[in-house]
């Protein structure tokens, strides 16, 4: 077992830190969850990102329990799966959680996607705060959620999310949505970093890693890092695990973090919060 990487760690608004660098299960079938996750933690990683939706939460589990890590060892977040919004369900799924994860206590627990057209996620968000209340949640946040939803729930409850994973690469930088977060305490965490793989093609991503010596993975990665958000790729690699995580010996200048800027063009790879509802995946 590696040492853990020197991933930096961000505090949530509650005292909480999370590592900003993770690995994501997003798409990795259940079949090859137990061997991905146990490769990533034996490379170092220390911050797992399922979900129910991902259909291998027993997997991770299973593989963070034979690791032979103390359970303080290992960040491990989750997300509440859309047909579970109202506060019974909501709560026997977060048990379900915590069953198929084999712990105690999760590090952090998130809504995966609004709903606002089918589910009430005011009423989502209260219940979601019992499990930051009684302790099975260290923390809990949201994921996918735009402005107004966010306002809605903090408008509710006076509590803001600790997270908000959002679609966030250099082809959809969020600027306004991500400055909104720092305005309320609000850490921001990017899903599909490498925007499903296009950025590593992108002619001023490949300029860039030839000038800094380093793959264009590396390179996007390092613009997330240097952005101030928590970053989890995937891979099922364990070759391309370890070179996306040698990412802490380099940093890039203001001149090339201002060319990955200029990549923004407001495109999505993935679906529109406003556009999810119940029974989307």
């Amino acid at each position: 077992m590696a040492n853990a990487l020197p991933s930096p760690a961000i505090q949530l608004h509650n005292g909480v830190l999370i590592p900003q660098f993770g690995y994501g299960t997003y798409k990795v079938r259940a079949e090859d969850a137990y061997r991905a996750v146990r490769h990533a933690l034996e490379v170092g990683y220390r911050h797992i990102d399922t979900a129910e939706m991902y259909g291998n939460e027993a997997q991770v589990g299973a593989a963070i329990a034979d690791s032979g890590l103390a359970r303080d060892e290992v960040f491990i977040t989750s997300k509440l799966n859309n047909p579970y919004h109202e506060p019974q369900a909501a709560r026997d799924a977060f048990a379900k959680t915590l069953d198929d994860l084999r712990i105690d206590q999760l590090d952090l627990f998130l809504i995966h996607w609004p709903m606002a057209q089918t589910t009430n996620y005011v009423e989502t968000w209260q219940t979601m705060l019992e499990f930051e209340a009684d302790g099975r949640s260290r923390a809990v946040g949201t994921s996918n959620f735009q402005e107004h939803h966010l306002r809605a729930i903090i408008d509710a409850t006076g509590v803001a999310p600790a997270l908000n994973q959002i679609e966030l690469h250099p082809y959809l930088a969020q600027r306004q949505l991500v400055q909104l977060h720092a305005e309320l305490g609000i850490v921001t965490a990017s899903w599909s970093p490498l925007a499903r793989g296009a950025l590593l093609s992108d002619p001023v991503v490949l300029d860039l890693a030839q000038e800094a010596g380093r793959s264009a993975a590396q390179v996007v990665i390092r613009w997330h890092l240097q952005r101030g958000l928590v970053v989890i790729p995937k891979s099922t690699h364990r070759e391309r695990m370890i070179q996306n995580a040698d990412v802490f010996d380099f940093e890039l200048s203001a001149q090339q973090m201002a060319s990955i800027d200029s990549l923004d063009q407001n495109r999505r790879v993935g679906s529109h919060p406003d556009r999810v509802e119940l029974g989307d995946r």
